[in-house]
């Protein structure tokens, strides 16, 4: 199996009851939102992400309290971070947090914050 040097982590709240297809949507915007913030900020490790394939992993928690817990820690690292809050459209109330995109990064420095988390 290849070994990626960087990587994208999506974190997912389970808690809050989001169908496939929100959970789907959501993951989308942590995923993007999170990239873009690495190109803005951190260039280098986003084009180095984009060449080897753009390695993602979707994992979860089980409370709001532990996703900002994760969103707390990447920050001190510098790591790119983006907290995703629904609209309220559909499923959930407004202003409700569902996901953390984390990343691109050096996948060492992503495990270091999301390594004992389950995969979703």
């Amino acid at each position: 199996m290849e070994t990626f040097k960087f990587k994208q982590a999506i974190v997912v709240r389970r808690d809050i009851g989001m169908e496939k297809g929100k959970i789907a949507v959501q993951v989308g915007h942590a995923a993007v939102s999170a990239a873009e913030e690495a190109r803005k900020k951190r260039r280098a490790w986003w084009k180095a992400w984009l060449n080897e394939g753009q390695c993602k992993v979707a994992l979860k928690v089980s409370s709001e309290t532990e996703l900002i817990e994760l969103e707390r820690k990447a920050r001190r690292m510098k790591l790119p971070a983006v907290v995703i809050r629904d609209r309220g459209l559909t499923q959930i109330a407004p202003g409700t947090v569902t996901c953390l995109g984390l990343g691109p990064a050096p996948s060492e420095l992503v495990d270091a914050i999301t390594g004992r988390l389950p995969l979703l």
